[in-house]
């Protein structure tokens, strides 16, 4: 679900002083958008804001997710946005962030 080796590449490229700060804010800005997908999703917006999440995904090593939003995409160019399926984007998301923050706070834990 979560590519720790990209994790720790960013970790290294950012150093570990800012790597909380970029996590906070990479976290903060997909929540926004996430937030906003479930409230009032935008068709007009759609293919940014996934193309957006998605880069983000890959930023924060979200392979499961990054898969998601991948497909999500490919369905928008294929067939529009109403076809586009946001609960299991959401889901995805959400499981994702999950699991990379018990991962983080495991590794603090045992270093």
């Amino acid at each position: 679900m979560i590519d720790w080796k990209q994790v720790a590449d960013l970790r290294d490229e950012v150093g570990e002083d800012a790597f909380e700060e970029v996590v906070s804010l990479f976290l903060e800005e997909v929540d926004g958008v996430i937030a906003r997908l479930v409230i009032a999703p935008a068709a007009a917006t759609l293919a940014d804001d996934l193309h957006f999440i998605r880069g983000s995904a890959v930023n924060l090593g979200f392979e499961a997710f990054c898969d998601v939003c991948r497909a999500a995409e490919r369905q928008l160019r294929r067939t529009g946005a109403d076809s586009v399926a946001l609960a299991p984007l959401i889901d995805a998301y959400r499981n994702s962030k999950q699991s990379f923050l018990d991962g983080l706070a495991d590794s603090r834990h045992a270093a």
